[in-house]
């Protein structure tokens, strides 16, 4: 059926405010990042930097170890995605031969544990962290994500797996293949697109929470970015350092948008699986 111009020009109308509803803020930080103070405060507001500065990325970078937080937040995102799949993909591919009404059950059930916010977990973990002496360890935070991020995992690899045809899985089990077998020759490699998915957005949470980041690390040298982000501070006690939390805001993003950018239609892909089949 064709779309009527009128249709049609609403409809990129209304794309385009969106759009620009959530870029503007976006691109908005990223000037203030490069702006001179006296402009970033200025009245009437100054658009764009004129001339131009790095002088707030410098500051951040000799009073902060920002590359130390950005290093953290890469490792414990990292190891809590690769532990969150190594426990996800092999529930989604035991649901996946369950009958539809015992596994509808399961996914309801880990559906409900995922709407319970971490912070109500908050005191109960922290005291089991800080029993196993794991204050400041990587893994105080590792073991968290991986687990808060394992429902959403579990769902977007079932629905993943789902899709695959069963006779492929019937071919690999007649040729000797046992469960992991078929889960890490067969499932694993053709549910690609879910696998980045799901990967994908257990390392975003776990590289943006910052509740459990700020209270499992106490040393500046063992927070992540957005803990540490948090830490940075003024010359004063009243005094925010706008373009030096704008820097730090920009330069702890530009490696999320890159890992969009570069695993986009993986993640689409993977989001958007078991849409159209039951």
């Amino acid at each position: 059926m064709k779309r009527r111009p009128f249709a049609t020009a609403a409809l990129a109308l209304a794309i385009a405010l969106a759009a620009t509803w959530s870029l503007l803020p976006a691109v908005w930080q990223a000037l203030t990042a490069v702006k001179p103070d006296a402009q970033i405060t200025a009245s009437p507001a100054v658009w764009i930097p004129s001339p131009p500065t790095v002088e707030h990325v410098r500051a951040l970078w000799e009073r902060k170890p920002f590359a130390r937080y950005l290093a953290n937040s890469a490792g414990i995102a990292l190891a809590a995605t690769l532990l969150c799949l190594a426990a996800a993909a092999p529930a989604a591919a035991a649901l996946c031969r369950m009958r539809p009404r015992a596994k509808n059950r399961w996914l309801l059930g880990l559906l409900l544990v995922s709407l319970f916010p971490p912070i109500l977990l908050l005191f109960p973990l922290y005291e089991g962290v800080r029993l196993l002496g794991l204050v400041n360890s990587p893994l105080a935070l590792v073991l968290p994500y991986a687990a808060f991020g394992l429902p959403l995992a579990v769902w977007v690899l079932e629905a993943g797996f789902r899709e695959l045809p069963k006779e492929v899985e019937e071919a690999a089990t007649l040729d000797g293949l046992g469960a992991l077998g078929r889960l890490l020759r067969v499932q694993l490699p053709l549910a690609a697109p879910s696998v980045t998915a799901a990967a994908f957005l257990t390392f975003i949470a776990s590289w943006n929470e910052f509740l459990l980041a700020l209270s499992f690390t106490t040393r500046d040298t063992s927070r992540t970015v957005t803990a540490g982000i948090a830490s940075v501070s003024g010359a004063s006690l009243y005094e925010v350092p706008w373009g030096q939390l704008s820097a730090a805001i920009v330069l702890s993003t530009l490696p999320v948008v890159l890992l969009v950018l570069v695993f986009e239609k993986r993640i689409s892909g993977g989001l958007t699986g078991g849409a159209v089949k039951g």
